[in-house]
């Protein structure tokens, strides 16, 4: 069960790293005209929403690690 503990861990920090490119992202398009800063965080929101969800899943395998130890 460590491995899945630490297999989580691992997932889950991706999916934090992902969240930092997302806030960096959208502080670069705050500096983009109106219409390029819409196109960014339309992409912004896709990669935020992807990343929330590998971080979900990494806890969720770092719980099922920890209950099943």
């Amino acid at each position: 069960m460590a491995a899945l503990i630490w297999g989580g861990a691992v997932v889950t920090l991706l999916g934090v790293a992902g969240l930092m490119f997302c806030a960096a992202q959208s502080l670069k398009a705050r500096t983009l005209p109106e219409d390029q800063a819409r196109a960014a965080m339309a992409r912004v929101v896709a990669w935020n929403l992807g990343s929330v969800g590998v971080a979900v899943l990494g806890l969720m395998a770092v719980v099922a690690g920890l209950l099943l130890r």
